[in-house]
């Protein structure tokens, strides 16, 4: 693969607090086009992984290249250009309750963009009809929409700017499972009409068989495991097995210290 296929790609990234050792050599290419989802649990480095990218951590080693571009150590100007590339669905949602749906959708194009309120406002319309909202919905304020409904919204606002990388932090946390599969589809779906790069990091496995096209295991720090969705369950990695199976026996039960 040579590197102007790689959207982004992580080199030997390492990332301590303190003591504590996060990121221990992660090591991870995501294609242009692609579904990466990132699995693993609580602890496991998911989130650090992605707040590196983002650069809102900064890692202690290694390197992180987007279009084959470094980004750790980039100027305010440069760190502003990568992050133009960005939408960002976040676990919460994160959506601003003093401002109106469609604000809220708009936030990026009239903050980050600069963009006139009304034009911003006719692109909110069309994202919110994109995930299956009506266009009533864009005047309400978030308390009044269900945590279905607040999750469109945010898939709406994460792909309004027509972002080339998308990133998705646990989707479908507080969801039950017939609107997480709703969320799933949807998500898979707007990647795909904007022919976007999407990172997830979830320890939902019903998500990560929906949104991926590869999947990757971070365990300690590391990639432990990586591959195409459909070797997912013909892994051959125990500790991948053990996790996406839910089993309490096993290498990483083991390794903890609380295996029975």
């Amino acid at each position: 693969m040579s590197n102007s296929e790689n959207k982004i790609e992580l080199k030997d990234v390492k990332k301590s607090f303190g003591e504590k050792k996060v990121l221990d050599g992660v090591n991870l290419k995501i294609r242009k086009g692609e579904s990466l989802v990132i699995i693993g649990g609580s602890g496991t480095g998911k989130s650090v992984t992605l707040k590196s990218i983002l650069g809102l951590v900064t890692p202690d080693s290694g390197s992180i290249l987007i279009d084959g571009k470094e980004t750790i150590g980039s100027t305010n100007k440069e760190r502003e250009a990568f992050m133009s590339q960005f939408g960002m669905l976040f676990q919460g949602g994160a959506l601003f309750d003093s401002m109106r749906i469609w604000e809220n959708v708009a936030f990026g194009l009239i903050q980050g963009q600069k963009m006139d309120r009304g034009q911003a406002h006719d692109i909110a319309m069309e994202k919110l009809k994109q995930v299956g909202l009506s266009p009533q919905v864009g005047n309400y304020y978030p308390a009044e929409l269900s945590g279905g409904m607040q999750k469109r919204v945010s898939l709406a606002r994460a792909i309004a700017t027509n972002p080339e990388i998308i990133f998705f932090d646990e989707p479908t946390t507080g969801l039950d499972p017939i609107m997480a599969d709703v969320i799933n589809k949807l998500i898979v779906e707007c990647v795909k009409d904007l022919g976007a790069t999407a990172l997830s990091i979830t320890h939902d496995m019903a998500s990560a068989r929906t949104i991926a096209d590869y999947v990757a295991m971070i365990y300690e720090g590391k990639i432990i495991w990586d591959g195409p969705v459909k070797q997912l369950y013909d892994s051959g990695n125990s500790y991948v097995e053990q996790f996406i199976h839910g089993r309490a026996d096993g290498p990483i039960a083991k390794h903890a210290g609380f295996a029975a």
